[in-house]
């Protein structure tokens, strides 16, 4: 078999963005994600290099600025970017401001002419851009980028009406024109002569995808700006056929999209424990790779199967946006309620269910109030990490095996000792074990019959006999130290507040502090369980132990304790 030969050179901005290369993004890319965060940075750094003196930009320190990947005959100037496109767009709309901002007619068309090829009758060859973005965000960056005059317009966009991609290149041409609009004619010259002559990118190319994918592997797993989304995408789009792949970049693409580039690198770690079943031990991409993709080896299937209805589920899961021919309240309070809880854990199992059963409504919202129940109770009995993915591998076992989710042994279900040390934790000192604000939430929305929002931006918990009692208090007249160490963290004597906590209040005695602390504008509070406070006449130790009892029965009722 023939090598495969790797070339690799240094070359100025001036030789990047010349008839030697004609780049385009492959369908399978990514969008344009780099904000004004990355351009900043980057105008900043030339900036800096380029400094106040008027001496030769000759004698200045070049300017490093990584490496691209390309997929390139060395006989061609046809280069097909498998890593670089941030950099190559990000540099073309720099290019485009310094073309809008200068007022020299030859600086101007010189700049154009990084920008844009003229094309040659004679070898030909057409006008055409110097790069050409993948097909979503082509006719938007060659309108507003690369068309002489079309940066004008790019600037005065609305950005609301705009996609991700489209906003971010707004957004940095605003920032660079801004940058520019700030320096004179010849610093403008300066500059942009620094950046074609004194700026450098290492090229790296290869004639074909694989040995160019492995290139991009190495280079982008050790800790540059992708995601292992990114870089999953790159490889399965990558293996398709140019006929599929138009096709599946878009369905992969809008996944991504609706989750965001945050959720939708998230999903690739709740897929992988679907079907691994067990704690991630070698990190998101490897396990995908030797996990995921070595039993769905059609990466077709791949995306229409798993990761796009997959992608589904993490949406409704996330937006609590579950939609049915049915009533889906129900399930969508569900989700909502397994949101509170500390960890996500709980999320692969609720999305095997809800993809393997999207038509089943009926089965979902039984599956996910053992879910929540069982999801409650181990943060509720301060389980750690390792054994609640065990308990969650074993329960995606059972489903995947067909077993009945609802017999008393199924890993659905609480144990006996489970449900005994449930309740126990419940009657004990939430307060110190973490999970108060989670439980008291969960008794509010009871209370209320499921009818109360919480859409404020801030809850805390609070104490109604204080943690510290004043030894002259009323508090201390009925609470003796014994009393108040056994009661006073337990969930009878907390309440929610929609305010910071004031430890100065705390002090209260219990009138005063219903009046000026628990109580709300117009002497309510938006919360039932601290109204039903408010509505006490005492606070006595009496009183506190029947409320705590009241309060365990309705969570026990609730989870079936």
């Amino acid at each position: 078999m023939a090598k495969v030969k790797i070339s690799g050179a240094e070359y100025a901005l001036k030789k990047i963005f010349s008839d030697d290369f004609v780049f385009s993004i492959p369908q399978y890319q990514r969008p344009y994600s780099w904000t004004v965060e990355q351009a900043g940075e980057l105008i900043d750094d030339l900036l800096a290099s380029v400094g106040a003196s008027s001496g030769s930009v000759a004698d200045l320190d070049p300017y490093f600025l990584g490496s691209i990947v390309l997929i390139k005959d060395e006989t061609a100037p046809e280069a097909e970017v498998v890593d670089g496109q941030q950099r190559l767009t990000t540099l073309t709309i720099l290019l485009a401001s310094l073309a809008h901002m200068v007022t020299a007619t030859d600086e101007k068309d010189s700049l154009q002419g990084y920008i844009y090829e003229k094309g040659n009758a004679i070898e030909e060859i057409p006008d055409r851009p110097r790069l050409t973005l993948r097909p979503r965000d082509r006719d938007f960056f060659k309108a507003h980028v690369q068309t002489d005059g079309g940066l004008a317009a790019l600037v005065e966009l609305d950005a609301g009406a705009l996609t991700d991609p489209q906003r971010n290149i707004r957004d940095n041409a605003v920032l660079f024109v801004g940058r520019l609009a700030e320096m004179s004619q010849s610093e403008l010259k300066r500059l942009s002569q620094f950046v074609l002559m004194n700026c450098y990118l290492v090229a790296v190319g290869t004639p074909d995808l694989s040995s160019a994918y492995r290139i991009f592997s190495v280079l982008n797993e050790r800790g540059l700006d992708l995601s292992h989304a990114d870089i999953l995408k790159a490889g399965v789009i990558g293996e398709l056929s140019e006929a599929d792949q138009e096709t599946y970049t878009a369905r992969w693409e809008d996944a991504e999209e609706s989750l965001g580039r945050g959720g939708f690198s998230d999903l690739f770690a709740h897929i992988r424990m679907v079907y691994a079943k067990r704690k991630m031990r070698e990190g998101v991409l490897k396990e995908f790779r030797s996990i995921v993709l070595e039993k769905e080896p059609d990466r077709k299937h791949l995306i229409d199967a798993v990761v796009v209805p997959y992608a589904d589920a993490y949406g409704w899961v996330l937006n609590e946006s579950f939609e049915t021919v049915g009533d889906a309240v129900a399930i969508n309070r569900l989700l909502h309620w397994l949101g509170h809880i500390d960890n996500a854990d709980w999320v692969p199992p609720a999305m095997r269910v809800l993809v393997g059963h999207r038509n089943n409504p009926t089965e979902i919202e039984a599956f996910l109030r053992d879910l929540d129940r069982l999801a409650s109770s181990m943060q509720i009995r301060g389980l750690y990490v390792n054994p609640r993915v065990e308990r969650y591998g074993k329960l995606l076992d059972a489903i995947d095996e067909g077993q009945d989710l609802y017999d008393a042994e199924s890993p659905l279900q609480l144990t006996p000792g489970e449900v005994d040390e449930t309740r126990q934790r419940l009657g004990g000192p939430v307060y110190q074990h973490g999970s108060a604000k989670y439980l008291l939430l969960r008794l509010d929305d009871a209370i209320s019959s499921g009818g109360a929002t919480y859409d404020y931006p801030l809850i805390s918990v609070e104490h109604v006999l204080p943690q510290g009692m004043a030894t002259d208090s009323q508090w201390a007249a009925d609470f003796d130290s014994e009393l108040h160490d056994e009661w006073v963290h337990r969930l009878g004597n907390l309440v929610l507040l929609t305010r910071r906590k004031n430890s100065q209040a705390q002090n209260y005695d219990f009138e005063v502090k219903k009046e000026k602390y628990f109580s709300s504008a117009g002497g309510v509070s938006p919360f039932a369980l601290t109204t039903q406070v408010l509505q006490a006449s005492d606070w006595t130790i009496e009183r506190l132990q029947q409320r705590q009892a009241d309060l365990v029965e309705i969570l026990a009722r609730l989870w079936r304790l």
